[in-house]
């Protein structure tokens, strides 16, 4: 069990380091007040940073979980630029990151006169490579008029940038397909045998931040190293001190994602490609090319319409014996085998071809430590068993398939990270910090902690400074119908609208599915037409995030429609939005093979999977969603979670208790004359300016 610690537990030896110099950064005449227009010294700010400090000086584990509005960021930049030696900053999203690097960092730096060195490292899918460019250009893959303008715009970018991050360009949007062909991956880099290996972006990051003091990356960067030793981190880490993850409440997931294995059919069809391409150049009396990867092709895309259904996600134990799916996957595997014999041959002709070897091999391993432990989990009247761990496979492992509309994957996925993860933390000594503003329920870290194996490691909260009972309404609409119910999604619009027209639009209306904002989007599009409502309306998918939220925030008084992108990360101050509507408690969906086989380790264990596993999950989910409410000392605004079950389940209560103290009601009268009030307030703030 974690504890939770108190100021007095902290031994005072090392609660006493460092608290002086803290109190005079962060105080009231403090350097940052000093320092930064509109900075507000907060308490929980100071203890966090003191605690922060106290663990970089024990080079302690420390999980930090701060409410809204404590900052968080500056809490543990200033201690680790300080005192954390070399430090690995890990942060949720590439956005947040550069955020970070960009903004936070050189605001402490400037204040504070620290001559710390810090560097961005992202993965290698962000930077432009010069060989795959000039490669591109040279074979004229590109089929788009609009993918040629983009690729004269990376042309002309990279004579001109010091770094090759694709961030920089943003006239080329970040997902054009055309980066997949300027860009490489782990298989596609030549290394050290590229011709312009010595200007290389990518090599140039990573020897930046070999050098630097303070590292920024992400999570998907820093656990996509720890399983494919690609990125650099693992170079980084054992000089490391400090490592600090900010939104660490995303860990256990990205975690899962990397820990993990998959091959899709897409990645088999790509390397049909590059075959083909390569054969061609380079060795094109060496075999009929198209004979031998065209077998491969018919059988990748026979292995997606085993399954007839545009999306499935299905177990090993739940896709039939007599499906087609096994005999198709075994069609993959001799024709990978054939081209692999091809590849064989003919890798000493050309560099690239070597490569589509290697590839090649790789997929190989991987195809067969999937077959060979499902074989192991079928039992001889065709029935598959229970997942279990091929021979020096590691962890226990749950064999899943995901189904797309093009495209299958194979998955293998461990049932704990807590494991791997604790493995990785092992050797030498250096302070550990997983900070968020939600990892907790109820102050309960035991969730968290088991699913990242922190056992016995201190944790503490700080409360978020907002005053949640004056600034904001928690509204649960009665007469609700069930959440699995066909019309639940119109009752949530019709609950919705009217105070959607009281809030004068600024409202965030978040989904639990993408078919659940599809039809909220179809149904207000045609109210606010047949009413004459003017609002903006602006939905996920029509446009990137960071545009729709730059959209948003211009309109002043536009409605969002967003699933799951949008609980978190999202970041809109002011009356811009005033209102957030939440259409369901965000359990997993039953249909999830990961989740299933974990619920039911769980309980050969003795333990309640729904209490112990998918409850706390939902809380922290529900918990980031209801955080983009309320973003400062001024915002004022309704929490709209329409969902019945938070009243009429036993559970509901815990959940609710898990928020921001809001006052609390069920009469729709009463939102709307909040929405008045504050009207009113704005009308007389405007006459008075």
């Amino acid at each position: 069990m974690t504890a939770i610690l108190t100021d007095a537990s902290i031994p005072t030896d090392i609660a006493g380091i460092h608290d002086r110099e803290v109190e005079q950064i962060f105080g009231d005449s403090g350097v940052l007040s000093n320092s930064i227009p509109g900075y507000r010294s907060r308490q929980a700010q100071i203890e966090m940073a003191k605690a922060i400090a106290s663990s970089i000086e024990g080079q302690k584990t420390l999980l930090a979980e701060a409410g809204t509005g404590t900052g968080k960021t500056f809490a543990y930049l200033i201690p680790a630029m300080l005192w954390g030696g070399k430090v690995i900053v890990s942060t949720g999203t590439k956005n947040l990151q550069d955020q970070l690097y960009l903004r936070d960092v050189p605001t402490i730096k400037k204040v504070l006169k620290a001559p710390v060195s810090v560097a961005l490292l992202k993965g290698r899918a962000n930077y432009v490579c010069h060989f795959h460019l000039e490669r591109t250009l040279q074979n004229g893959r590109l089929t788009s008029r609009e993918d040629v303008g983009y690729l004269r715009d990376i042309l002309r970018f990279i004579k001109t940038t010091s770094s090759g991050d694709k961030a920089e360009l943003a006239r080329v949007p970040e997902t054009a397909g055309v980066w997949n062909l300027v860009t490489s991956t782990k298989d596609t880099c030549l290394g050290s045998e590229c011709q312009y290996h010595q200007d290389c972006f990518v090599m140039k990051a990573r020897k930046e931040a070999q050098q630097a003091d303070m590292v920024v990356v992400n999570h998907h960067l820093f656990f996509a190293d720890l399983a494919l030793k690609d990125t650099g981190i693992a170079e980084l880490l054992p000089s490391a001190n400090t490592i600090i993850f900010d939104e660490a409440h995303q860990l256990p997931e990205t975690a899962t994602l990397f820990f993990g294995e998959s091959i899709s059919t897409s990645q088999i069809l790509e390397l049909c490609r590059d075959s083909l391409a390569e054969g061609l150049s380079h060795a094109r009396d060496g075999a009929e090319w198209a004979k031998i990867v065209s077998p491969l092709e018919r059988a990748a895309r026979d292995l997606r319409l085993a399954f007839p259904q545009d999306s499935v996600r299905l177990s090993v134990q739940q896709i039939a014996p007599s499906s087609s799916f096994f005999d198709c996957l075994d069609v993959v595997r001799d024709t990978l085998l054939a081209l692999i014999q091809v590849l064989e041959k003919q890798a000493e002709r050309a560099e690239t071809i070597e490569q589509c070897r290697v590839r090649a091999l790789d997929l190989q391993t991987k195809l067969d430590t999937w077959c060979d432990e499902a074989a192991q989990n079928t039992s001889s009247d065709g029935k598959v068993k229970p997942a279990a761990p091929a021979k020096n496979q590691g962890p226990e492992c749950v064999l899943w398939v995901e189904a797309y509309q093009t495209s299958l994957q194979l998955h293998r996925t461990p049932l704990s990270i807590a494991p791997i993860f604790n493995k990785q933390r092992e050797g030498s000594p250096r302070t550990w910090i997983f900070a968020s503003a939600t990892m907790a329920v109820k102050n309960d870290f035991s969730h968290y902690v088991s699913q990242m194996g922190l056992w016995d490691e201190p944790a503490r909260t700080w409360p978020s400074p907002f005053n949640y009972q004056e600034q904001g309404i928690l509204y649960v609409p009665e007469q609700m119908p069930q959440p699995n119910s066909r019309e639940y999604t119109d009752a949530v619009v019709d609950a919705a609208l009217p105070l959607i027209i009281a809030a004068g639009g600024r409202t965030f209306l978040l989904c639990t599915t993408n078919k659940a904002v599809k039809h909220s989007a179809e149904r207000l599009r045609a109210e606010f037409e047949q009413r004459g409502l003017t609002f903006p309306l602006f939905v996920q998918g029509d446009a990137g995030r960071t545009e729709l939220l730059d959209r948003f925030r211009a309109s002043g008084q536009a409605v969002l429609i967003g699933s799951q992108s949008f609980w978190e990360g999202v970041d809109v101050r002011g009356e811009a939005l005033s209102l957030v509507i939440i259409d369901k408690l965000p359990f997993a969906p039953p249909d999830d093979p990961v989740l299933a086989a974990r619920i039911e380790a769980m309980e050969k264990k003795g333990l309640n999977g729904f209490v112990h596993h998918q409850l706390p999950e939902a809380i922290i989910n529900l918990k980031q969603g209801a955080g983009r409410l309320i973003r400062d000392e001024t915002d004022r605004g309704v929490l709209m979670i329409c969902d019945p079950r938070l009243i009429s389940k036993p559970y509901g209560r815990r959940i609710w208790q898990s928020l921001p103290a809001f006052s609390r009601t069920r009469e729709a009268a009463v939102v709307v004359q909040f929405f008045a009030d504050l009207e009113a307030q704005r009308q007389l703030k405007q006459q008075s300016t």
